[in-house]
């Protein structure tokens, strides 16, 4: 079972999508629970995965990844593609995201969607196998065959059963990620191709494309090495979405249902970055260090910041609002990612699990109240917390966990970007704490976009008399908040095992990046070894709840 748990963690979801099409399409009720059956058998055959992993890290296993099933160019052996799947910690983190994730859209959906029952649960449940996909391939031909899978269902999700702009949203967004795809399609044939001219092979294999792609840079130029750079951030800027490449964003959100929005924000947003995190750092390590192109990667992500967190504050939709924040949200986890320090890198996988689990949760928040009344507009609500109070109560813990309150689990990511970039030296020739002076100002924008929706919505009198016989929550509607209150509070108060699962593939990228060697002895517990041994092991001292005084010169040895 082990050796195929990734498979089967995998296609899981797309075997329920394959029993529904023999289910009579007049048989709704079938339909809902089947696609849940399966939703939630998504997320339990992943369970295992938690203690296998955890044994592994716990063991100190330096592979790079695990669980590693298949051989390089075992599928199409003629153009050196192979069906490869593995994990190292932060796809580990994101795969477990998208299957609770998964599990908590499908059973959101019960009762809003009443129209094409059948084929909303169909390809709801592939898309799930997609994004897992994207996660797991560790062959590029495989990478993108998922990738562009999961484009289709999406399109169909907002098209199909969105808002009454549903197909200029989607059409926007395909388009959009279309276009990056193939920019994408383009840099991965030039890896392709280099390869083979450096070891006469061709191959897909991500590991083996590891140990040319960095070449590019001595064997072809600057130039061209910063147009393949460019190839693979346009298409993964567009996924997160960066600024100025945002504009789909809210469209999509807005027009899609609930549990689309909550999926798109939750996962399909974490494939920009993972992107970048999986290929943009290891492929184009000398063109990512260069002043220019970090200088600015660093500006987008702050004009993101405070962009999204100021455009939030305007809004009179509750659900746009949130795609805002969305944006501004993204732009901490791009930062953390660009400061290329281990702390910075770290909290940005944190915060990237952590934007899944409370913006999750918000669009489920205004997807209930959107069943109810059928407006999202701001000013036809207020005093909510007097017939609502078990959702006003959920409303605030996760309103307080998406603006970063310490104990809950934004606090902890944003705290360590902000950390990881001010305590960098220099970034693109500007001191580390001057992108994070920048950076901070989103904290207190979220603050009071939340704070203010919320005293709009909830506080007070109860002035429309549509809202005076709402009903509070069902118990199925608190089931789809109970998983994700939890992770909140156990990301922020206990984040320390989260920090393990991620130490050895965050050091390592580090050390690529900056051209060092990694130290193969470093292991997880950091107390238990010389501070020489973990100089590049910069989350450790978050992981253990503490920054001590020798945690600094350990930080600093990261700084180039």
């Amino acid at each position: 079972m082990q050796a195929h748990i990734l498979s089967v963690i995998l296609f899981t979801p797309l075997v329920g999508a394959i029993l529904l099409l023999f289910v009579p399409k007049e048989n709704k009720d079938a339909i809902r629970w089947i696609g849940n059956i399966f939703g939630l058998a998504g997320f339990l055959v992943s369970l295992p995965l938690v203690p296998a992993f955890w044994a592994l890290v716990k063991s100190g296993d330096t592979t790079p990844f695990k669980f590693v099933e298949g051989t390089a160019n075992n599928w199409i052996p003629s153009i050196g593609a192979g069906y490869v799947l593995g994990i190292d910690g932060i796809s580990f983190l994101l795969v477990m995201l998208t299957t609770l994730l998964g599990w908590v859209s499908i059973l959101s959906s019960w009762t809003a969607i009443e129209n094409r029952v059948k084929e909303y649960y169909i390809w709801f449940l592939v898309l799930q196998t997609g994004m897992l996909g994207v996660f797991m391939a560790l062959d590029f031909f495989l990478f993108f065959v998922f990738w562009e899978a999961m484009l289709v269902p999406m399109y169909l999700l907002i098209g199909i059963w969105g808002g009454p702009r549903k197909l200029y949203a989607a059409i926007k967004f395909f388009l959009y990620t279309l276009a990056g795809s193939v920019l994408m399609l383009l840099g991965i044939l030039f890896l392709y191709f280099h390869h083979h001219g450096v070891t006469g092979v061709y191959t897909f294999s991500i590991p083996e494309l590891y140990k040319t792609a960095p070449q590019i840079y001595s064997d072809y130029g600057p130039y061209a090495a910063t147009l393949l750079f460019l190839s693979f951030f346009f298409a993964f800027a567009i996924k997160v979405p960066m600024f100025p490449f945002h504009t789909w964003l809210p469209d999509a959100h807005v027009e899609a249902p609930t549990a689309g929005s909550v999926i798109l924000a939750g996962v399909l947003l974490k494939m920009g970055t993972y992107g970048f995190i999986r290929f943009s750092l290891p492929f184009f390590p000398d063109v990512l260090m260069h002043t220019r192109v970090r200088f600015w990667v660093m500006t987008l992500s702050v004009i993101a910041i405070i962009y999204g967190a100021l455009v939030s504050l305007m809004q009179k939709d509750m659900k746009k609002l949130v795609a805002y924040s969305s944006v501004s949200h993204l732009g901490f986890c791009t930062l953390g990612i660009f400061a290329l320090s281990p702390l910075g890198l770290g909290g940005s996988v944190l915060q990237q699990i952590n934007h899944g689990i409370s913006t999750g949760a918000l669009f489920l928040i205004v997807g209930i109240l959107y069943e109810r009344r059928h407006t999202r507009e701001i000013a036809e609500y207020g005093g909510i917390s007097n017939v609502m109070p078990v959702y006003a109560t959920i409303t605030m813990i996760m309103f307080l966990s998406s603006m970063g309150l310490p104990l809950l689990n934004g606090f902890v990511g944003e705290f360590s970007i902000l950390q990881g970039t001010f305590m960098e030296k220099e970034i693109a020739g500007h001191p580390g704490w001057f992108w994070a002076a920048w950076a901070v100002p989103g904290v207190v924008l979220a603050a009071a976009y939340l704070l203010w929706l919320y005293q709009r919505v909830f506080f007070g009198t109860v002035t429309n008399p549509k809202n005076e016989k709402l009903h509070d929550l069902t118990p199925r509607e608190v089931a789809t908040f109970v998983p994700l209150i939890i992770m909140a509070f156990w990301i922020g108060l206990y984040p320390k095992p989260f920090f393990q699962i991620l130490e050895q593939p965050v050091n390592n990228l580090v050390a690529t990046v900056h051209h060092e060697t990694a130290k193969p002895d470093v292991t997880v517990n950091a107390a238990a070894q010389p501070a020489e041994l973990v100089a590049p092991a910069a989350v450790v001292p978050i992981a253990n709840s503490s920054m001590s005084a020798k945690s600094a010169p350990m930080l600093k040895k990261g700084n180039h």
